[in-house]
Protein backbone atom coordinates (compact mmCIF):
# COMPACT_ATOMS: atom_id res chain seq x y z
CA UNK A 1 0.00 0.00 0.00
CA UNK A 2 2.02 3.18 -1.05
CA UNK A 3 -0.38 6.50 0.26
CA UNK A 4 1.69 8.64 -1.89
CA UNK A 5 0.03 7.11 -4.81
CA UNK A 6 -3.64 6.76 -3.52
CA UNK A 7 -6.05 6.64 -6.26
CA UNK A 8 -7.89 9.60 -5.42
CA UNK A 9 -4.96 12.49 -4.39
CA UNK A 10 -3.70 11.05 -8.24
CA UNK A 11 -6.68 10.67 -10.33
CA UNK A 12 -6.19 8.73 -13.68
CA UNK A 13 -5.52 9.67 -16.70
CA UNK A 14 -8.72 9.52 -18.56
CA UNK A 15 -10.39 10.66 -21.41
CA UNK A 16 -13.44 12.23 -21.57
CA UNK A 17 -14.70 9.29 -23.68
CA UNK A 18 -13.99 6.93 -20.64
CA UNK A 19 -15.03 9.24 -17.69
CA UNK A 20 -18.43 9.24 -20.10
CA UNK A 21 -18.36 5.36 -20.19
CA UNK A 22 -17.95 5.01 -16.51
CA UNK A 23 -20.60 7.72 -15.68
CA UNK A 24 -23.18 5.40 -17.99
CA UNK A 25 -22.19 2.20 -15.85
CA UNK A 26 -23.08 3.88 -12.82
CA UNK A 27 -26.52 5.17 -14.08
CA UNK A 28 -27.39 2.48 -15.68
CA UNK A 29 -25.88 -0.96 -14.59
CA UNK A 30 -24.92 0.32 -10.77
CA UNK A 31 -28.67 1.79 -10.52
CA UNK A 32 -30.50 -1.39 -11.90
CA UNK A 33 -28.14 -3.63 -9.77
CA UNK A 34 -28.75 -1.67 -6.56
CA UNK A 35 -32.48 -1.45 -6.86
CA UNK A 36 -32.79 -5.17 -7.60
CA UNK A 37 -30.56 -5.84 -4.73
CA UNK A 38 -33.19 -3.65 -2.75
CA UNK A 39 -36.30 -5.49 -4.54
CA UNK A 40 -34.55 -8.87 -3.70
CA UNK A 41 -34.28 -8.12 0.07
CA UNK A 42 -38.03 -7.52 0.23
CA UNK A 43 -39.21 -10.42 -1.48
CA UNK A 44 -37.00 -12.21 1.16
CA UNK A 45 -38.02 -10.84 3.72
CA UNK A 46 -41.93 -10.61 3.35
CA UNK A 47 -42.99 -14.24 3.94
CA UNK A 48 -41.81 -13.70 7.72
CA UNK A 49 -43.60 -9.99 7.54
CA UNK A 50 -46.67 -12.19 6.43
CA UNK A 51 -46.86 -14.72 8.91
CA UNK A 52 -47.23 -12.37 11.61
CA UNK A 53 -49.67 -10.86 9.47
CA UNK A 54 -52.26 -13.30 9.31
CA UNK A 55 -50.69 -15.83 7.14
CA UNK A 56 -50.27 -18.23 9.74
CA UNK A 57 -54.18 -18.33 10.94
CA UNK A 58 -55.41 -18.11 7.16
CA UNK A 59 -53.06 -21.02 6.20
CA UNK A 60 -53.08 -22.93 9.90
CA UNK A 61 -49.29 -23.21 10.10
CA UNK A 62 -49.10 -24.24 13.76
CA UNK A 63 -45.70 -26.14 13.62
CA UNK A 64 -42.03 -24.90 11.92
CA UNK A 65 -43.35 -24.01 8.80
CA UNK A 66 -41.79 -20.94 9.16
CA UNK A 67 -38.43 -22.24 9.51
CA UNK A 68 -39.04 -24.75 6.84
CA UNK A 69 -39.93 -22.11 4.65
CA UNK A 70 -36.70 -20.53 4.75
CA UNK A 71 -35.05 -23.94 4.95
CA UNK A 72 -36.14 -25.13 1.22
CA UNK A 73 -35.58 -21.25 -0.11
CA UNK A 74 -32.08 -21.64 1.06
CA UNK A 75 -30.70 -25.29 -0.08
CA UNK A 76 -32.36 -24.54 -3.58
CA UNK A 77 -30.71 -21.05 -3.65
CA UNK A 78 -27.03 -23.00 -2.82
CA UNK A 79 -28.04 -25.74 -5.45
CA UNK A 80 -28.37 -23.01 -8.27
CA UNK A 81 -25.49 -20.85 -7.18
CA UNK A 82 -22.60 -22.33 -9.23
CA UNK A 83 -24.99 -23.41 -12.61
CA UNK A 84 -26.05 -20.02 -12.48
CA UNK A 85 -22.79 -18.79 -12.99
CA UNK A 86 -21.99 -21.16 -15.35
CA UNK A 87 -25.21 -20.40 -17.49
CA UNK A 88 -24.15 -16.65 -17.62
CA UNK A 89 -20.78 -17.22 -19.48
CA UNK A 90 -23.44 -19.10 -22.05
CA UNK A 91 -26.69 -16.75 -21.91
CA UNK A 92 -26.69 -13.00 -22.49
CA UNK A 93 -26.82 -11.70 -18.35
CA UNK A 94 -29.98 -9.35 -19.74
CA UNK A 95 -31.46 -12.20 -20.70
CA UNK A 96 -30.27 -14.95 -17.63
CA UNK A 97 -30.73 -12.04 -14.75
CA UNK A 98 -33.61 -9.92 -15.85
CA UNK A 99 -35.39 -13.40 -16.83
CA UNK A 100 -34.60 -14.75 -13.30
CA UNK A 101 -35.94 -11.54 -11.64
CA UNK A 102 -38.91 -11.57 -13.76
CA UNK A 103 -39.68 -15.07 -12.82
CA UNK A 104 -39.11 -14.75 -9.19
CA UNK A 105 -41.12 -11.74 -9.34
CA UNK A 106 -44.33 -14.00 -10.77
CA UNK A 107 -43.33 -16.70 -7.75
CA UNK A 108 -43.53 -13.89 -5.33
CA UNK A 109 -47.23 -12.97 -6.59
CA UNK A 110 -48.08 -16.60 -6.67
CA UNK A 111 -47.45 -17.25 -3.02
CA UNK A 112 -50.77 -14.73 -2.78
CA UNK A 113 -53.09 -17.74 -3.95
CA UNK A 114 -51.97 -20.35 -1.78
CA UNK A 115 -54.18 -22.21 0.73
CA UNK A 116 -51.81 -24.55 2.26
CA UNK A 117 -47.59 -24.73 3.80
CA UNK A 118 -47.28 -27.46 0.77
CA UNK A 119 -48.16 -24.90 -1.88
CA UNK A 120 -45.97 -22.46 -0.16
CA UNK A 121 -42.77 -24.95 0.28
CA UNK A 122 -42.54 -25.66 -3.61
CA UNK A 123 -43.27 -21.91 -4.55
CA UNK A 124 -39.94 -21.08 -2.38
CA UNK A 125 -37.70 -23.92 -3.68
CA UNK A 126 -38.73 -22.06 -6.99
CA UNK A 127 -37.76 -18.58 -5.74
CA UNK A 128 -34.31 -19.74 -4.72
CA UNK A 129 -33.47 -21.22 -7.49
CA UNK A 130 -34.22 -17.63 -9.05
CA UNK A 131 -32.81 -15.40 -6.84
CA UNK A 132 -29.44 -17.60 -6.71
CA UNK A 133 -28.54 -15.63 -10.02
CA UNK A 134 -28.68 -11.87 -8.79
CA UNK A 135 -26.06 -11.40 -5.97
CA UNK A 136 -23.01 -13.22 -7.88
CA UNK A 137 -24.42 -12.45 -10.94
CA UNK A 138 -23.85 -8.74 -10.37
CA UNK A 139 -20.26 -8.83 -8.69
CA UNK A 140 -19.23 -10.84 -11.30
CA UNK A 141 -20.11 -8.37 -14.15
CA UNK A 142 -19.20 -5.28 -11.89
CA UNK A 143 -15.70 -7.17 -12.10
CA UNK A 144 -15.85 -7.14 -15.91
CA UNK A 145 -16.91 -3.79 -16.33
CA UNK A 146 -14.57 -1.53 -13.59
CA UNK A 147 -10.68 -1.18 -13.26
CA UNK A 148 -9.25 -1.89 -9.72
CA UNK A 149 -9.27 1.84 -8.41
CA UNK A 150 -13.54 1.70 -9.18
CA UNK A 151 -14.57 -1.56 -8.14
CA UNK A 152 -14.31 -2.14 -4.62
CA UNK A 153 -16.41 1.41 -4.03
CA UNK A 154 -19.55 -0.43 -6.63
CA UNK A 155 -19.38 -3.56 -4.88
CA UNK A 156 -19.50 -1.57 -1.64
CA UNK A 157 -22.34 0.39 -2.63
CA UNK A 158 -24.26 -2.66 -4.12
CA UNK A 159 -23.71 -5.12 -1.30
CA UNK A 160 -24.77 -1.93 0.98
CA UNK A 161 -28.60 -2.16 -0.66
CA UNK A 162 -28.98 -5.02 1.98
CA UNK A 163 -29.17 -2.96 4.52
CA UNK A 164 -30.90 -0.51 2.99
CA UNK A 165 -33.47 -3.20 2.03
CA UNK A 166 -33.54 -4.16 5.89
CA UNK A 167 -34.30 -0.89 6.73
CA UNK A 168 -37.17 -0.07 4.63
CA UNK A 169 -38.91 -3.50 4.53
CA UNK A 170 -40.34 -2.69 7.91
CA UNK A 171 -42.26 -0.15 6.74
CA UNK A 172 -43.08 -0.86 3.59
CA UNK A 173 -44.61 -4.37 4.31
CA UNK A 174 -46.81 -2.59 7.13
CA UNK A 175 -47.88 0.01 5.10
CA UNK A 176 -48.89 -2.31 2.02
CA UNK A 177 -50.60 -4.71 4.83
CA UNK A 178 -52.60 -1.69 6.74
CA UNK A 179 -53.69 -0.07 3.68
CA UNK A 180 -54.96 -2.97 1.25
CA UNK A 181 -56.15 -5.40 4.12
CA UNK A 182 -59.57 -6.82 2.92
CA UNK A 183 -59.40 -5.00 -0.33
CA UNK A 184 -61.52 -7.01 -3.09
CA UNK A 185 -62.13 -9.61 0.03
CA UNK A 186 -58.23 -10.50 0.26
CA UNK A 187 -56.06 -10.06 3.28
CA UNK A 188 -53.01 -7.92 3.74
CA UNK A 189 -50.34 -10.76 3.80
CA UNK A 190 -51.83 -11.36 0.25
CA UNK A 191 -51.64 -8.00 -1.36
CA UNK A 192 -48.16 -7.89 0.29
CA UNK A 193 -46.70 -10.61 -1.76
CA UNK A 194 -49.04 -9.43 -4.99
CA UNK A 195 -47.55 -5.59 -4.71
CA UNK A 196 -43.53 -7.25 -3.97
CA UNK A 197 -44.50 -9.21 -7.19
CA UNK A 198 -45.35 -6.43 -9.28
CA UNK A 199 -42.41 -4.48 -8.19
CA UNK A 200 -40.11 -7.18 -9.03
CA UNK A 201 -41.69 -8.20 -12.25
CA UNK A 202 -42.06 -4.22 -13.68
CA UNK A 203 -38.25 -3.86 -12.63
CA UNK A 204 -36.63 -7.18 -13.90
CA UNK A 205 -38.23 -6.12 -17.51
CA UNK A 206 -36.14 -3.34 -17.12
CA UNK A 207 -33.30 -5.03 -17.04
CA UNK A 208 -33.40 -6.21 -20.42
CA UNK A 209 -32.39 -2.49 -22.11
CA UNK A 210 -30.25 -1.80 -18.25
CA UNK A 211 -27.56 -4.38 -17.99
CA UNK A 212 -24.45 -3.54 -21.05
CA UNK A 213 -23.76 -7.57 -20.82
CA UNK A 214 -19.94 -8.07 -21.41
CA UNK A 215 -17.41 -5.61 -22.88
CA UNK A 216 -17.09 -8.34 -25.87
CA UNK A 217 -20.73 -9.03 -25.97
CA UNK A 218 -22.17 -5.41 -25.76
CA UNK A 219 -26.20 -5.69 -25.07
CA UNK A 220 -27.77 -4.60 -28.38
CA UNK A 221 -31.18 -3.27 -26.49
CA UNK A 222 -28.91 -1.00 -24.07
CA UNK A 223 -30.32 2.29 -25.87
CA UNK A 224 -27.49 4.13 -23.90
CA UNK A 225 -24.62 2.57 -24.91
CA UNK A 226 -22.93 4.95 -26.92
CA UNK A 227 -20.72 3.63 -29.83
CA UNK A 228 -16.97 3.25 -29.34
CA UNK A 229 -17.51 2.31 -25.58
CA UNK A 230 -17.20 -1.50 -26.32
CA UNK A 231 -14.15 -0.75 -27.75
CA UNK A 232 -13.31 1.36 -25.29
CA UNK A 233 -14.33 -0.90 -22.14
CA UNK A 234 -12.23 -3.67 -24.32
CA UNK A 235 -8.94 -1.34 -24.10
CA UNK A 236 -9.85 -0.83 -20.43
CA UNK A 237 -9.80 -4.60 -19.26
CA UNK A 238 -6.31 -4.67 -21.54
CA UNK A 239 -4.36 -1.77 -19.66
CA UNK A 240 -5.16 -3.43 -16.71
CA UNK A 241 -3.52 -6.68 -17.22
CA UNK A 242 -7.53 -8.22 -17.38
CA UNK A 243 -8.51 -11.06 -19.69
CA UNK A 244 -11.51 -10.59 -21.74
CA UNK A 245 -14.90 -12.35 -20.44
CA UNK A 246 -15.03 -15.98 -22.07
CA UNK A 247 -17.22 -19.36 -21.29
CA UNK A 248 -16.79 -21.34 -18.90
CA UNK A 249 -14.88 -24.44 -20.11
CA UNK A 250 -13.68 -28.24 -18.41
CA UNK A 251 -10.13 -26.70 -18.41
CA UNK A 252 -11.18 -23.57 -16.76
CA UNK A 253 -13.38 -25.35 -14.11
CA UNK A 254 -10.45 -28.00 -13.79
CA UNK A 255 -7.82 -24.74 -13.31
CA UNK A 256 -10.33 -23.54 -10.42
CA UNK A 257 -10.56 -27.09 -8.71
CA UNK A 258 -6.79 -26.97 -8.68
CA UNK A 259 -6.19 -22.98 -7.94
CA UNK A 260 -5.51 -22.29 -4.33
CA UNK A 261 -7.48 -19.01 -4.39
CA UNK A 262 -10.85 -20.77 -4.99
CA UNK A 263 -10.01 -22.16 -1.30
CA UNK A 264 -8.64 -19.43 0.29
CA UNK A 265 -11.89 -16.93 -1.13
CA UNK A 266 -14.02 -19.28 -0.19
CA UNK A 267 -12.79 -19.79 3.45
CA UNK A 268 -12.77 -16.43 4.42
CA UNK A 269 -16.05 -15.33 2.57
CA UNK A 270 -17.35 -17.86 4.89
CA UNK A 271 -15.44 -16.54 7.69
CA UNK A 272 -16.44 -12.93 7.27
CA UNK A 273 -20.12 -13.48 7.26
CA UNK A 274 -20.27 -15.99 10.06
CA UNK A 275 -17.82 -14.41 12.38
CA UNK A 276 -19.76 -11.05 13.61
CA UNK A 277 -23.25 -12.88 13.29
CA UNK A 278 -24.35 -12.15 16.69
CA UNK A 279 -25.23 -9.05 15.67
CA UNK A 280 -28.10 -10.84 13.67
CA UNK A 281 -29.80 -11.38 17.48
CA UNK A 282 -29.59 -8.02 18.64
CA UNK A 283 -33.06 -8.03 19.03
CA UNK A 284 -33.38 -10.85 21.02
CA UNK A 285 -31.05 -9.55 23.48
CA UNK A 286 -33.05 -6.17 23.23
CA UNK A 287 -36.35 -8.65 24.25
CA UNK A 288 -34.25 -10.15 27.22
CA UNK A 289 -33.76 -7.46 29.13
CA UNK A 290 -36.22 -6.97 32.15
CA UNK A 291 -36.64 -4.04 34.65
CA UNK A 292 -36.96 -4.82 38.72
CA UNK A 293 -40.50 -5.53 38.07
CA UNK A 294 -39.80 -8.19 35.76
CA UNK A 295 -41.75 -5.74 32.94
CA UNK A 296 -39.68 -5.63 29.83
CA UNK A 297 -36.67 -2.46 29.37
CA UNK A 298 -37.97 -2.25 25.78
CA UNK A 299 -41.69 -2.32 24.12
CA UNK A 300 -41.89 -4.58 21.07
CA UNK A 301 -41.76 -1.32 18.31
CA UNK A 302 -38.56 -0.59 19.94
CA UNK A 303 -36.71 -3.76 20.24
CA UNK A 304 -37.84 -3.47 16.29
CA UNK A 305 -36.94 -0.10 16.12
CA UNK A 306 -32.96 0.19 17.61
CA UNK A 307 -31.26 -2.26 15.37
CA UNK A 308 -32.39 0.02 12.40
CA UNK A 309 -29.49 2.21 13.92
CA UNK A 310 -27.21 -0.48 13.49
CA UNK A 311 -28.51 -1.16 9.36
CA UNK A 312 -27.20 2.04 9.26
CA UNK A 313 -24.13 2.17 10.91
CA UNK A 314 -23.66 -1.39 8.21
CA UNK A 315 -24.53 1.21 5.12
CA UNK A 316 -21.97 3.91 5.81
CA UNK A 317 -19.21 1.69 6.88
CA UNK A 318 -19.64 -0.51 4.12
CA UNK A 319 -19.35 2.56 1.83
CA UNK A 320 -16.44 3.63 4.02
CA UNK A 321 -14.38 0.36 3.57
CA UNK A 322 -14.96 0.23 -0.15
CA UNK A 323 -14.07 3.79 -0.62
CA UNK A 324 -10.91 3.40 1.88
CA UNK A 325 -9.84 0.00 -0.23
CA UNK A 326 -10.27 1.92 -3.79
CA UNK A 327 -8.77 5.75 -2.45
CA UNK A 328 -5.77 3.35 -0.72
CA UNK A 329 -5.92 0.90 -3.07
CA UNK A 330 -5.45 -2.45 -0.77
CA UNK A 331 -7.63 -5.08 0.02
CA UNK A 332 -6.06 -7.01 2.36
CA UNK A 333 -4.63 -4.48 5.08
CA UNK A 334 -8.73 -3.44 5.18
CA UNK A 335 -9.74 -6.91 5.65
CA UNK A 336 -7.67 -7.55 8.78
CA UNK A 337 -8.66 -4.35 10.44
CA UNK A 338 -12.11 -5.43 10.26
CA UNK A 339 -11.33 -8.68 11.58
CA UNK A 340 -9.32 -6.98 14.54
CA UNK A 341 -12.26 -4.33 15.52
CA UNK A 342 -14.70 -7.70 15.40
CA UNK A 343 -12.96 -9.37 18.02
CA UNK A 344 -13.36 -6.29 20.29
CA UNK A 345 -17.17 -7.04 20.96
CA UNK A 346 -16.32 -11.00 20.52
CA UNK A 347 -13.96 -11.08 23.12
CA UNK A 348 -16.25 -8.51 25.50
CA UNK A 349 -19.74 -10.59 24.81
CA UNK A 350 -17.37 -13.78 25.62
CA UNK A 351 -17.03 -11.96 28.95
CA UNK A 352 -20.48 -9.87 29.63
CA UNK A 353 -22.05 -13.59 28.87
CA UNK A 354 -20.41 -15.60 31.10
CA UNK A 355 -20.32 -12.64 33.98
CA UNK A 356 -23.59 -10.59 33.17
CA UNK A 357 -23.90 -9.88 37.16
CA UNK A 358 -20.46 -8.23 37.17
CA UNK A 359 -20.17 -6.93 33.45
CA UNK A 360 -21.56 -3.36 33.02
CA UNK A 361 -24.89 -3.90 30.78
CA UNK A 362 -23.26 -0.91 28.32
CA UNK A 363 -20.73 -3.31 27.43
CA UNK A 364 -23.33 -5.51 25.49
CA UNK A 365 -25.14 -2.43 23.96
CA UNK A 366 -21.46 -0.91 22.88
CA UNK A 367 -20.39 -4.83 21.50
CA UNK A 368 -23.70 -4.51 19.61
CA UNK A 369 -23.34 -1.89 17.65
CA UNK A 370 -19.78 -2.17 16.79
CA UNK A 371 -20.69 -5.10 15.10
CA UNK A 372 -22.10 -3.29 12.70
CA UNK A 373 -18.67 -1.88 11.39
CA UNK A 374 -17.45 -4.92 10.44
CA UNK A 375 -19.68 -6.34 7.83
CA UNK A 376 -18.04 -4.56 4.91
CA UNK A 377 -15.61 -7.44 4.34
CA UNK A 378 -17.51 -9.18 1.11
CA UNK A 379 -17.09 -6.23 -1.37
CA UNK A 380 -13.52 -6.08 -0.53
CA UNK A 381 -12.53 -9.67 -0.72
CA UNK A 382 -14.47 -9.93 -4.38
CA UNK A 383 -12.72 -6.98 -5.15
CA UNK A 384 -9.56 -8.43 -4.23
CA UNK A 385 -10.08 -11.42 -6.03
CA UNK A 386 -10.59 -9.99 -9.26
CA UNK A 387 -6.97 -8.03 -8.39
CA UNK A 388 -5.47 -11.34 -8.01
CA UNK A 389 -7.10 -12.97 -11.00
CA UNK A 390 -7.14 -10.74 -13.40
CA UNK A 391 -6.14 -13.16 -16.37
CA UNK A 392 -8.27 -15.60 -15.19
CA UNK A 393 -12.04 -14.91 -15.49
CA UNK A 394 -13.26 -18.36 -15.90
CA UNK A 395 -12.30 -19.01 -12.29
CA UNK A 396 -13.45 -15.67 -11.05
CA UNK A 397 -17.14 -16.55 -12.00
CA UNK A 398 -16.51 -20.09 -10.91
CA UNK A 399 -14.78 -18.95 -7.25
CA UNK A 400 -17.89 -16.29 -6.31
CA UNK A 401 -20.56 -18.91 -6.58
CA UNK A 402 -18.20 -21.32 -4.99
CA UNK A 403 -17.56 -18.77 -1.66
CA UNK A 404 -21.22 -18.03 -1.55
CA UNK A 405 -23.29 -21.59 -2.52
CA UNK A 406 -20.50 -23.08 0.79
CA UNK A 407 -21.36 -20.51 2.44
CA UNK A 408 -25.26 -21.20 2.23
CA UNK A 409 -24.12 -24.89 2.86
CA UNK A 410 -22.49 -24.19 6.34
CA UNK A 411 -24.57 -21.64 7.26
CA UNK A 412 -28.16 -23.57 6.83
CA UNK A 413 -26.97 -26.10 10.13
CA UNK A 414 -23.99 -23.98 11.58
CA UNK A 415 -26.39 -21.25 13.34
CA UNK A 416 -28.62 -23.10 15.02
CA UNK A 417 -25.64 -24.82 16.72
CA UNK A 418 -23.98 -22.14 17.33
CA UNK A 419 -26.66 -19.02 18.54
CA UNK A 420 -29.80 -21.53 19.60
CA UNK A 421 -32.41 -19.16 20.43
CA UNK A 422 -33.37 -20.63 23.90
CA UNK A 423 -29.30 -19.73 24.79
CA UNK A 424 -29.96 -16.05 24.05
CA UNK A 425 -28.66 -13.82 25.39
CA UNK A 426 -26.69 -15.72 26.82
CA UNK A 427 -25.02 -18.06 24.14
CA UNK A 428 -22.30 -20.73 25.42
CA UNK A 429 -20.58 -20.81 22.58
CA UNK A 430 -21.42 -18.28 19.97
CA UNK A 431 -19.37 -15.40 20.78
CA UNK A 432 -16.10 -17.67 21.42
CA UNK A 433 -16.56 -19.44 18.00
CA UNK A 434 -16.63 -16.09 16.71
CA UNK A 435 -13.35 -15.19 17.99
CA UNK A 436 -11.99 -18.47 16.44
CA UNK A 437 -13.37 -17.13 13.02
CA UNK A 438 -11.83 -13.64 12.98
CA UNK A 439 -8.06 -14.87 13.92
CA UNK A 440 -8.97 -17.50 11.28
CA UNK A 441 -9.95 -14.59 8.71
CA UNK A 442 -6.37 -12.84 10.08
CA UNK A 443 -4.13 -15.83 9.55
CA UNK A 444 -5.87 -16.92 5.86
CA UNK A 445 -5.49 -13.12 4.61
CA UNK A 446 -2.11 -12.58 5.58
CA UNK A 447 -0.87 -16.02 3.75
CA UNK A 448 -3.22 -15.36 0.86
CA UNK A 449 -1.18 -12.07 0.90
CA UNK A 450 2.05 -13.93 1.28
CA UNK A 451 1.03 -16.38 -2.08
CA UNK A 452 0.16 -13.42 -4.01
CA UNK A 453 3.12 -11.92 -3.44
CA UNK A 454 5.38 -15.36 -4.53
CA UNK A 455 3.26 -17.18 -6.59
CA UNK A 456 0.51 -15.04 -8.34
CA UNK A 457 2.44 -11.50 -8.97
CA UNK A 458 4.55 -13.11 -11.58
CA UNK A 459 1.88 -14.61 -13.27
CA UNK A 460 -0.41 -11.33 -13.38
CA UNK A 461 3.62 -9.79 -14.71
CA UNK A 462 3.66 -12.65 -17.26
CA UNK A 463 0.32 -12.02 -18.57
CA UNK A 464 0.04 -8.31 -19.03
CA UNK A 465 3.30 -8.40 -20.85
CA UNK A 466 1.45 -10.77 -23.20
CA UNK A 467 -1.07 -8.03 -23.80
CA UNK A 468 1.58 -5.37 -24.57
CA UNK A 469 4.23 -6.87 -26.30
CA UNK A 470 3.94 -6.70 -30.00
CA UNK A 471 0.67 -4.42 -29.49
CA UNK A 472 -0.46 -1.16 -31.17
CA UNK A 473 -1.58 0.78 -28.43
CA UNK A 474 -4.84 2.73 -29.54
CA UNK A 475 -5.52 4.63 -26.40
CA UNK A 476 -4.51 6.53 -22.99
CA UNK A 477 -1.84 4.29 -21.71
CA UNK A 478 -1.07 2.89 -18.46
CA UNK A 479 0.55 5.83 -16.20
CA UNK A 480 1.94 5.48 -12.61
CA UNK A 481 -1.58 6.26 -11.30
CA UNK A 482 -3.35 3.39 -13.09
CA UNK A 483 -1.45 0.05 -11.38
CA UNK A 484 -3.01 -2.20 -10.08
CA UNK A 485 -4.01 -2.21 -6.24
CA UNK A 486 -0.97 -3.18 -3.93
CA UNK A 487 1.47 -3.44 -7.17
CA UNK A 488 3.50 -0.49 -7.41
CA UNK A 489 5.87 0.76 -10.10
CA UNK A 490 8.71 -1.41 -9.78
CA UNK A 491 6.86 -4.46 -10.24
CA UNK A 492 5.59 -2.75 -13.73
CA UNK A 493 6.58 -4.00 -17.01
CA UNK A 494 8.50 -0.81 -18.90
CA UNK A 495 6.70 -0.67 -22.18
CA UNK A 496 3.44 -0.28 -20.00
CA UNK A 497 4.75 2.84 -19.30
CA UNK A 498 4.19 5.21 -22.35
CA UNK A 499 2.34 8.31 -23.31
CA UNK A 500 -0.67 8.66 -25.05
CA UNK A 501 -0.05 9.94 -28.88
Amino acid sequence: MNFGRSAFAQPHERTPEERDLVRRLDIFLMTFGCVSQVIKYLDQQNISNAYVSGMKEDLALNGNELNYFTTYFSVAYCIMLIPSQIIMTYVRPSYWLSGLEICWGIITGLIALTHSAKQVYILRVFLGLCESSAWPGMMTLFMHWYTPSELAKRMGFYHSCQAIGSMMSGALQVAIINTLHDANGLAGWRWLFIINGVMTVAWGALGFFLLPDLPNYVNPRAFWFKKGHEKLAMERLERHGRAEPKKITWAGARRTIVNWVTYFIAIMYIATVLAPWGYAYFNLFLKSLKNPDGTPVWSTSQVNAIPIAGSAINVVFVWVWAILSDLLRTRWILIIAQAVIGLVPCIAMSIWTSHPDTTPLATAYASYFISYLTLGTAPLIMAWLSDLLPQDPEARTLIVGVAIATYYAVSAWSQVLVWPAVQAPYYKYGWQSSIALWILVIIMTSVLRYIDLKFLLPKREEFRATLIIGAEPTSPQLTDTELDPEEDSSTAKSPAIVTQA
